[in-house]
């Protein structure tokens, strides 16, 4: 998985990233930058750092409700998962993380990786769909200052197509659920004329895939998983309200709902591993919508990339060490059945 060499895609992130930081740095006044640094008030980085660890608890959580058809999943496993996948997608390019978070599991609880993977495409439904929410809630509730109905307009159509595109997928899957055979047979069509390999691997990992696709049907699991979400959320963009406090920018916490949008909308664009460059332009976009300086705008960026980036590193590699693992044994002993 991660012996390949880095393709055409991980260039052109690093190329993005370059570029949104030669953009973001070109123009900065860096006696400005270096004067919002110190006046900040690191105060509120403890209570957001907590806060942000929440929010990975608050997945694994949500992981476990969403395994709960599958296995009985624990969360001294979940957590330390959770943290090992996070800091991986730090780290490596292509998001594979979320291969090395369902590897890790897997080992831990004797489920094969891809069942484990296949709770993690609907974890990251649940993230769409959260978020979209979200993206819902501050249409009607933020207030940008004059001139800036461009940004909200961009913001509304993003949704839109965000929106049609997690309905396709939702469709995708209910098909493949439903019925099965037929849905893989025509997917089996479509690719075959491009490649008879490549359609015997594509029905080889969905067959695969689909055994792992069970979500809670129960209305305690519905409801669970719905809460759960919410919380992964609120404890996400709760520490961005505390970052624009502590640089001095008091905002309605319909703001920060705001940057989270723009930053996740950020993470899916190519960029270099830790979504350098496209987390900052996205961030210091978002606070132009509110008038925020360049300077400070980029100094919020930093700090909050930088709570949300290295903490877990530390951590990921903390649990990596403690089971006595590796990004290189992961990568060594992960099964050939796994997506890739």
């Amino acid at each position: 998985m991660f012996k390949e060499k880095p393709d055409k895609k991980l260039w052109i992130g690093i190329a993005i990233s370059v570029f949104l930081l030669f953009l973001l740095f070109r123009k900065i006044d860096f006696d400005k930058m270096a004067a919002a640094f110190a006046a900040m008030d690191y105060r509120f980085l403890a209570p957001a750092l907590v806060l942000t660890f929440v929010s990975y608890f608050m997945r694994a959580v949500r992981w476990k409700f969403l395994l709960l058809p599958t296995k009985r999943t624990r969360l001294s496993n979940l957590f330390p998962s959770t943290l090992i996948g996070y800091m991986a997608n730090n780290l490596l390019p292509a998001r594979l993380g979320e291969f090395v978070r369902a590897y890790s599991l897997g080992q831990k609880e004797g489920i094969a990786t891809s069942a484990v993977f296949a709770s993690l495409v609907v974890d990251r439904l649940c993230d769409g769909f959260t978020i979209l929410f979200v993206l819902l809630i501050t249409f009607f509730t933020v207030k940008l200052p004059p001139g800036m109905e461009l940004v909200q307009a961009g913001l509304v159509t993003g949704g839109y197509v965000t929106f049609a595109l997690y309905l396709c997928v939702l469709a995708f899957l209910a098909l493949l659920k439903k019925r099965t055979g037929a849905t893989v047979a025509l997917v089996e069509r479509l690719a075959r004329p491009f490649s008879g390999k490549l359609a015997d691997r594509v029905v080889a990992l969905l067959d695969s895939f689909i055994s792992g696709i069970r979500i809670p049907t129960d209305p305690a699991g519905m409801a669970a998983t719905l809460l759960s979400s919410i919380l992964v959320w609120a404890t996400a963009i709760w520490p961005v309200d505390l970052v624009l406090r502590s640089f001095g920018v008091t905002l309605p916490i319909t703001a920060s709902m705001f940057i989270m949008v723009f930053l996740v909308f950020a993470v899916m664009i190519p960029a270099a591993p830790g979504f350098m460059g496209t987390y900052h332009f996205a961030c210091v976009t978002a606070l132009s919508a509110f008038e925020v300086g360049s300077e400070k705008a980029l100094s919020i960026a930093i700090v909050s990339h930088a709570m949300g980036f290295f903490p877990v590193i530390v951590a990921g590699l903390y649990c990596l060490w403690r089971d006595k693992l590796s990004l290189k044994k992961l990568s060594e002993n992960n099964e050939t059945g796994a997506p890739a």
